[in-house]
């Protein structure tokens, strides 16, 4: 079906040829400086927006995960007893998760919190305005921003979180037709609305997802795949790991996002794939539909992910559900600290139980996958809370 498209679109359209693929088009409608969802900074996240985080329900969420970074800033600490630490945030959002990391570091060990520094990685000018603005009262931890390329020029020694960020990298999307798989495009039809086509696999792309098919045992398309059987490759993903392996002297890198094994992914029966385009909290939109004006987001593969963290150099880690990491780390100690308040903050005590309760739904939040990558440091001192002995199977 096609879709009216703006005018700052069709001119990339135009200059392109008429089309671009899928990828193009994603990264354009996410990423453009002037119109781009997050580019522009147009992005809404919180009960009231588009959609919501666990950092953007409130400081409970930022609060758990404090133990988890101290116990592996406190390793890092011991092999270098002198060097400066950072927390490292990729793509920080609104600021949520920094400005509560922030507030809660204050009551760590003082001795560590000398050494600590925030470093906030943001490529869209607009993004990064909103999170200066929410952070600029903040005290407690020096805090500066960069782009990614300048970490690259002086590596930093410590804890990188990429939270929902990978699933915003553009993806290619794969068509089953004619007996082959086949790259979709977004192009511009006579009427100049936007409207998907298919061409055949360019010879690089289909050399790279039969070489990361090989290696982790990724069959494409699945058995009984039917015609029109659509799914999501990111092509993103090595460059992505290959950056932050230069941006990394030695750390711990936690991933956060909606993932699923390759068995689970690569399916006869999800035969639309993962992406979904959100706004004003509705999911299952037209990815077409009014770029710029939406969140356009693909589920991770974990096997591809892995694939793609150990050809550039990182050790595969532990991984976890965000209701298994949260428990582990206190979640229901929390909830139970919640009837404690006095009768005057009930109305605070509901709203953080329902919070916290929605970080561990399984059927949301709770269904996060946790993944953990290591580099330059030893196996000891860096497991993940609420692992449940999954790391095996990813390290083989």
């Amino acid at each position: 079906m096609a879709a009216s498209c703006p005018e700052w679109l069709a001119t990339h359209l135009q200059q392109a040829g008429g089309g671009v693929p899928f990828s193009r088009f994603m990264d354009l409608a996410l990423n453009e400086p002037e119109h781009g969802y997050y580019g522009a900074g147009r992005a809404r996240i919180g009960p009231e927006g588009d959609f919501v985080t666990s950092p953007s329900l409130g400081s409970d969420f930022a609060a758990l995960l404090v133990p988890q970074l101290m116990a592996w800033l406190a390793s890092l600490s011991t092999t270098d007893p002198v060097q400066r630490l950072s927390i490292v945030e990729i793509g920080p959002g609104e600021g949520h998760l920094a400005r509560d990391l922030m507030t809660q570091l204050g009551e760590a060990d003082p001795a560590l919190l000398t050494r600590l520094e925030m470093v906030l990685v943001e490529a869209n000018p607009g993004m990064r305005q909103r999170q200066q603005l929410l952070l600029e009262q903040v005290d407690g931890l020096p805090v500066r921003w960069c782009t990614l390329e300048q970490l690259r020029i002086t590596p930093v020694r410590g804890v990188v979180i990429a939270h929902e960020l990978l699933d915003a990298l553009p993806v290619e999307r794969l068509v089953w037709r004619d007996g082959s798989l086949q790259q979709a495009l977004v192009e511009l039809d006579p009427n100049a609305a936007l409207r998907m086509s298919h061409r055949p696999l360019s010879v690089g792309l289909r050399d790279e997802i039969n070489r990361v098919c090989g290696h982790a045992g990724i069959q494409l398309p699945p058995p009984h795949a039917e015609e029109g059987w659509t799914t999501e490759w990111n092509s993103s993903l090595p460059d992505w790991f290959a950056a932050m392996a230069a941006a990394v002297e030695a750390g711990v890198l936690l991933v956060i996002d909606y993932a699923m094994e390759a068995h689970r992914y690569y399916t006869a029966q999800r035969s639309e794939g993962t992406l979904m385009a959100v706004s004003s909290q509705q999911a299952g939109l037209s990815p077409l539909d009014q770029p710029g004006a939406q969140d356009l987001t693909a589920h991770l593969c974990i096997d591809v992910v892995d694939e793609a963290a150990k050809r550039h150099g990182w050790v595969v880690g532990d991984q976890a559900k965000q209701g298994e990491a949260l428990l582990a780390l206190g979640l229901a100690q929390r909830l139970h600290g919640l009837q404690q308040l006095p009768g005057q903050q009930l109305a605070e005590a509901l709203q953080r139980r329902e919070a916290l309760l929605r970080l561990v739904d399984p059927a949301g939040l709770g269904g996060f996958r946790w993944l953990t990558y290591r580099r330059g440091l030893p196996e000891d001192g860096f497991s993940l809370s609420g692992a449940q002995g999954c790391s095996e199977s990813r390290r083989d």
